[in-house]
């Protein structure tokens, strides 16, 4: 299964490293999905880490910025990041999260954007809240490995 997450899903892992969007960031690590980003996405989480109010929070330094988002780009499908949609109009700064999941035939967007999540979901991929993807979709993708793994013993 391959997910995108918009850029406020990585801020608010690293600002709260025990909130939902760092869980769902530790799935990701542990295998339970593959994340798909665009040159798009990077650079607006990047740029946003940026700021100095969150730079002042997180207390990152721009080499640790650089160094995550080459760990995120090293590890993720990167998408070429060339498709254009119109798919949020109340928000076309979102249509890059659209246009990734397409490029990357992903099933999902988790997004806590109400111009995203509104949408409910976009040419076949859903666009789903942090809560939503940990209840409902990660939830079953641990409990089908562990039916796996208790049928393999």
């Amino acid at each position: 299964m391959r997910v995108v997450l918009d850029a406020n899903q990585f801020v608010s892992a690293i600002l709260v490293p025990v909130g939902r969007p760092a869980q769902i960031l530790q799935a990701w690590r542990a295998g339970h999905f593959e994340l798909a980003l665009s040159p798009g996405i990077l650079a607006e989480v990047r740029r946003v880490l940026l700021y100095p109010r969150l730079q002042r929070k997180h207390g990152w330094t721009e080499t640790q910025i650089n160094d995550f988002l080459a760990g995120l780009t090293t590890a993720a499908t990167l998408t070429p990041g060339t498709l254009s949609v119109q798919a949020i109009p109340d928000d076309p700064t979102d249509d890059k999260y659209v246009a990734c999941a397409l490029e990357a035939e992903a099933q999902y967007i988790v997004s806590g954007d109400q111009h995203l999540t509104k949408w409910g979901g976009y040419q076949g991929i859903e666009i789903v809240t942090p809560a939503f993807f940990i209840e409902h979709v990660l939830a079953q993708v641990e409990q089908q490995e562990a039916d796996g793994e208790s049928d393999e013993t």
